[in-house]
């Protein structure tokens, strides 16, 4: 048997960038030792482009030993590097093809190496994967989705659901989050899962959360002006659009074409996304915060889980992940970290959302808690904006007992529970 490592370096063009393509040169160099001497004098180590090698294996009994020198790879990777005095740490990413299993010819063996590696990628790197039959498809899949979403962006195929924000001691529904859609001509309604990240990678995500964004304000004026002047909006901002200059622009441009009050937009941005650049998240939130637009930090205690890190930022709300409510009446330590949050966000003077509320139990507990809104199919489903004045005034649809109203001065009785 005969083994195909394909192999590219985390973080290299970010070394490459910032030191220098000298060091960039030196490093690879380095790397170049590093993987001969994880080998026999019978294998072959090849750069084969930019900071991708890729290793012949001859002595391979099976995939045990693709797996051992898979972590040997990594061992040796462990140590800095030491490039005109600057210490650098690098990982690596490995896709593995077996002969004859995967190929019999070195083209298919090292396409397939690379779709095993691309998929590790995909995964946050740092690891090995083997290659496996239904991973072409998938990336035929991929490379399908791709396509069409650049259409699709082009063409407005998408549609923006609402889902009702609660206030958890009132029970009155104070606002909504925008949830995007992909109405897909041929594969039909598309959840998030399943394109927001390659519209993050791909850099679709600029156009389309500007549109989400666009779209979402334009239906909150328009609700507005129905007669719920106190309803906001809540709009999730992906980490590519948070690094892009032009969100400020884009929000600023996009508050004044719709005439929303700033004060009625919360913008959500994950902990990771924050904390890739805190300074200028701190610049950014500060900006934003002074045209009176609101800012909350989604997931909450699913990324960095710190604390400590809320006081340096200027931030509204906290949003409690799902994860940790679905378990707040069943498991103890939910339950104690829900506590912990609620008690410190608001002794730095933040707003508790809790999002994934689905039982009557969920909900009395976090009012004990006073939590201060949550959301969640108790409250109601996500639907889109036509559909939202027939779900409020269907209230027999949703399972919470008692008035559910909007947290406005209403004169239109078909918005109002009764």
């Amino acid at each position: 048997m005969l083994g195909t490592l394909f192999l590219a370096f985390d973080r290299f063009k970010e070394i490459n960038d910032t030191l220098g393509h000298s060091v960039g040169d030196l490093l690879l160099k380095e790397m170049a030792a590093r993987l001969i001497a994880c080998v026999s004098e019978s294998d072959t180590v090849a750069r084969f482009n930019g900071d991708e090698f890729a290793l012949l294996l001859t002595k391979v009994t099976g995939t045990e030993d693709l797996i051992r020198i898979s972590r040997a790879i990594d061992d040796a990777l462990k140590p800095a590097f030491v490039l005109e005095e600057h210490e650098v740490y690098i990982n690596a990413s490995i896709g593995i093809s077996l002969f004859p299993n995967d190929g019999e010819d070195l083209r298919t063996l090292l396409m397939n190496a690379g779709t095993a590696l691309n998929r590790t990628q995909m995964r946050g790197g740092n690891n090995y994967r083997f290659y496996t039959s239904d991973m072409n498809a998938r990336a035929t899949t991929r490379l399908a989705l791709e396509s069409s979403l650049r259409r699709a962006v082009e063409h407005e195929e998408f549609v923006v659901h609402y889902q009702p924000l609660v206030d958890i001691q009132s029970r009155m529904i104070v606002g909504a989050e925008a949830l995007v859609r992909w109405q897909h001509p041929q594969l039909g309604l598309l959840p998030p899962e399943i394109f927001i990240s390659l519209a993050e990678e791909t850099g679709s995500i600029l156009p389309l959360g500007a549109w989400v964004l666009r779209q979402a304000c334009a239906q909150t004026r328009e609700w507005q002006q129905s007669g719920f002047a106190g309803l906001r909006i809540a709009v999730n901002v992906s980490p590519r659009q948070f690094q892009e200059e032009t969100l400020l622009e884009t929000v600023v441009q996009t508050l004044n074409e719709t005439g929303l009050d700033p004060d009625c937009l919360e913008l959500e941005l994950t902990e990771t996304s924050i904390m890739q650049n805190s300074a200028s998240a701190v610049e950014t939130f500060t900006r934003l915060r002074e045209m009176g637009v609101k800012i909350a930090i989604d997931d909450f205690g699913t990324g960095y889980s710190s604390l400590g890190y809320l006081k340096h930022l200027p931030v509204d709300s906290v949003k409690l992940d799902r994860s940790f409510v679905s378990g707040a009446t069943t498991d103890p330590d939910a339950a104690s970290l829900i506590m912990a949050i609620v008690t410190l966000a608001h002794n730095l003077r933040l707003n508790v959302i809790a999002e994934g509320v689905e039982t009557e139990e969920q909900l009395s507990f976090l009012k004990l808690l006073r939590c201060d809104k949550g959301q969640g199919h108790l409250f109601g489903k996500p639907v889109p904006g036509p559909l939202i004045e027939p779900l409020l005034a269907r209230s027999s649809n949703l399972q919470v007992p008692g008035p559910l109203v909007f947290h406005a001065q209403s004169t239109n009785p078909s918005l109002r529970f009764r």
